[in-house]
């Protein structure tokens, strides 16, 4: 058990009897009467988000699970399959799970995943990847009136916004929580 006020953001929960994921936290104190923190909850079997508000001193079951950093190797029908890289062990993880991964799946790269019970709960992107430009427009020149950026289709078919001198065929680095370009990779 652990008060309300301890939890944190990726912390996993056993919440009036569902097993859920918090998303999102934040501490809340109204200056009159006790304070607050307001969760984002995902449900891990229904995949529903949900706000709960909860007093800081209210007790929460939380829940051991374990986290293993893998690598994704391929889509198989409906699931995808990460190996862990030093037994050589290939688990299958339901597409339910990837849902919010979309763009952000690239073969070899690694995942955290957590398990409970020997079973995959969720799946955490790296914090940055490198990848490709597949498709962009050519940048006119002096055209800088707007905020100086284009549409640019990356290798996971992940649609982001690059500065206008980003051409077809870099290597470019994202932040995969806000999902932006941070800059180019640097080639070598």
């Amino acid at each position: 058990m652990i008060k309300a006020g301890s939890i944190s953001r990726g912390m996993f929960l056993r919440f009036q009897g569902d097993l859920v994921l918090v998303v999102d936290k934040e501490f809340f104190n109204p200056g009159k009467g006790a304070a607050v923190v307001r969760l984002k909850l995902k449900n891990l079997q229904t995949g529903r988000v949900r706000r709960q508000v909860l007093k800081t001193d209210e007790m929460v079951e939380s829940v051991e699970v374990e986290h293993r950093r893998l690598q994704y190797l391929y889509r198989q029908g409906k699931n995808f399959v990460f190996m862990d890289p030093q037994t050589y062990e290939q688990i299958e993880v339901a597409s339910e799970l990837l849902a919010d991964l979309k763009g952000l799946l690239k073969e070899g790269e690694s995942y955290l995943v957590s398990f409970y019970q020997q079973k995959p709960l969720a799946v955490e992107p790296p914090k940055k990847m490198v990848l490709e430009v597949t498709k962009t427009q050519e940048a006119v020149k002096g055209d800088t009136v707007s905020a100086a950026t284009k549409e640019a289709i990356l290798e996971t078919g992940l649609s982001v916004r690059v500065p206008l001198f980003i051409k077809q065929g870099e290597k470019i680095i994202i932040n995969c929580q806000r999902r932006e370009y941070v800059s180019r990779a640097s080639s070598g």
